[in-house]
């Protein structure tokens, strides 16, 4: 008996071990590929800075990533959109061409990254999922809308009558 229990300890840690190695091949790539995005985002950015899609007869260089890269529209807006923003967000841009940050936290990060908030948004990067990332940056969005509207409802309300001549229309 605790032969055929031998065998099946040894099957469960053969199995696990394989589990194991399968996970680790698969992040391992992941990393490869996120550091290749970014690479792939930064010749984006170039593209569209110098608009060489224009003599192509394109008029956007998402148009083009939609010709010539098979890429849907939405998602090669998003892709001009997120390469730009990652020319003024040093750490993110290094995080991902270092295959530690997923295009779709960075996605999600760029949507509302600066400056000032570049390093909170990476710590919850690392330590969050990108559904959390996501999470997050819809809640700071609403919120800020919600701040914005806010301040425009205090702000002093003229009567047309006292807007400058330009802002009157004319009869």
């Amino acid at each position: 008996m605790s032969a055929a229990i031998q065998i099946v300890k040894d099957s469960i840690e053969n199995t696990r071990s394989k589990t194991e190695q399968l996970g680790a091949e698969i992040t391992e790539l992941c990393s490869y590929l996120y550091a290749a995005e970014a690479r792939l985002l930064s010749l984006i950015r170039q593209f569209d800075e110098k608009e060489y899609w224009a003599g192509q007869g394109l008029c956007s260089c998402a148009h083009w990533l939609n010709f010539k890269c098979g890429i849907g529209m939405n998602a090669a807006r998003e892709k001009v959109r997120v390469a730009h923003a990652l020319a003024k967000l040093p750490k993110i841009n290094d995080a991902m061409a270092n295959g530690k940050l997923s295009y779709s936290k960075v996605r999600a990060m760029t949507r509302i990254a600066n400056e000032s908030n570049e390093d909170y948004l990476m710590m919850i990067a690392e330590h969050g999922t990108a559904h959390h990332v996501e999470k997050l940056v819809s809640k700071f969005r609403t919120a800020k809308r919600l701040q914005d509207a806010e301040i425009a409802q205090a702000l002093p309300r003229k009567h047309p009558a006292e807007w400058p001549a330009t802002a009157q229309s004319s009869p």
